[in-house]
């Protein structure tokens, strides 16, 4: 049966951890020190561009949430990577799928993440026009192509975590509604309302990565 001896602790799974806590902190400062709520798509663009013309600061503080999310999601790739290669039959390519899932996923992250700073400086405060087309790359860096990429990493950690018994059941089942719903954000590119699958397979994928962070780094199964 996979993994059927207990599996050793994972010191680096907590960067599955890291890259939720950084995530959530870097956009809930900005969202709390702003003085304007984040543009969202759609959003007028001379109200995106005043937005990053009067907070610099805030939009900082969520560029370097991403841009740590982005580095510690390299790290926590590589234990979902293990924890796929004691999954018995098919880990081979549980693994490979991991691996690339999760060099895309910190490849948009971070590219979401230098726009961000882009539009934290001069590139904010040029025309209305020029600010919200940058403003739509960073969406559809960090967002629309990042959450496919996201879901299908948080996936193989749930479909592994089930296989092998390392995660609780319902975190392998949140994973695995996480990873469905992040991998129909695409579809915003069909219908605008579709960008609600990003928060809604984001979130949730954060939380699990977090969660599972902690259960590999102890090397622990859950108690049945």
């Amino acid at each position: 049966m996979p993994g059927a001896a207990t599996p050793p602790p994972d010191r680096g799974a907590l960067s599955g951890l890291l890259a939720a806590l950084s995530f959530i902190g870097g956009i809930g400062a900005a969202n709390a020190l702003g003085d304007l709520p984040y543009p969202r798509p759609g959003t007028d663009p001379s109200q995106v561009r005043r937005y990053f013309t009067q907070n610099a600061g805030p939009t900082r503080l969520s560029a370097a949430g991403q841009a740590l999310s982005a580095a510690s999601l390299i790290r926590f790739t590589a234990s979902v990577a293990r924890l796929a290669g004691r999954s018995g039959r098919g880990s081979r390519a549980l693994q490979a799928t991991a691996v690339a899932a999760g060099a895309l996923a910190a490849a948009t992250l971070a590219t979401s993440a230098a726009y961000t700073v882009a539009l934290s400086g001069r590139w904010g405060r040029r025309e209305p026009s020029v600010v919200y087309a940058l403003a739509r790359r960073e969406f559809i860096a960090g967002g629309v192509l990042h959450s496919p990429a996201f879901g299908t990493l948080i996936g193989v950690l749930g479909l592994a975590g089930l296989r092998t018994g390392e995660l609780p059941r319902p975190v392998a089942i949140t994973a695995l509604a996480s990873a469905s719903s992040c991998l129909l954000s695409p579809l915003y590119f069909v219908a605008a309302p579709a960008a609600w699958f990003i928060p809604a397979g984001r979130f949730p994928g954060l939380v699990v990565s977090g969660i599972a962070g902690v259960r590999l780094a102890r090397g622990r199964r859950p108690d049945r």
